[in-house]
């Protein structure tokens, strides 16, 4: 086996670290929606015109028009939401830009039309470095399962959607 050079040793600790501030990034970004943190959201996004396209929900080109939506729907009282990440694999497109794909699964409680929702949702993220810190420049999504149930006034449930979500369908704090 070759010898590394400390250069050679260097890379590989800074592409360790790339990855490690990366992941970071995105479990920022889905604590932030979980906790209903507006502003934690809006800054794991880029500032240049990061684009958010999660399936079920308009296309948004800049973090400020995404952000004011998740406000609106994603905070609003009532909503209450759990988004948990797994199995992200990054690939970098080199120094400072990357991709990333995550599995995630979502669970969303609404109680004002009583509504339990639950979806396997996979993540594609493009991510750049701007003076020296990492943010998410696009994040898409694309729902793999979907589950919806009413509750009643005894809190019995009933299945209302099982497998694909119908066309158009919105949930979560923007789509997601």
């Amino acid at each position: 086996m070759a010898e590394m050079s400390l250069n050679d040793v260097t890379a590989r600790v800074q592409r360790l670290e790339d990855e490690r501030a990366i992941r970071e990034l995105k479990a920022r970004y889905l604590r932030s929606c979980d906790l209903k943190d507006v502003e934690g959201v809006r800054d794991t996004l880029s500032p240049d015109g990061a684009v958010i396209d999660f399936e079920g929900f308009p296309r948004f080109d800049d973090r400020d028009a995404f952000v004011a939506v998740y406000r609106e729907m994603g905070c609003a009282p009532g909503v209450f939401d759990i988004h948990h990440g797994a199995n992200g694999v990054i690939e970098f497109d080199g120094a400072d830009e990357a991709r990333g794909r995550w599995s995630l699964l979502f669970h969303n409680v609404n109680l004002g039309p009583r509504l339990l929702t639950q979806m396997g949702v996979e993540y594609e993220d493009d991510y750049v470095r701007r003076d020296g810190r990492w943010w998410i420049a696009a994040t898409r999504s694309r729902r793999t399962s979907f589950l919806q149930q009413a509750v009643d006034s005894e809190g019995r449930t009933t299945v209302t959607v099982m497998g694909e979500a119908p066309s158009g369908t919105a949930i979560g704090p923007a789509g997601d």
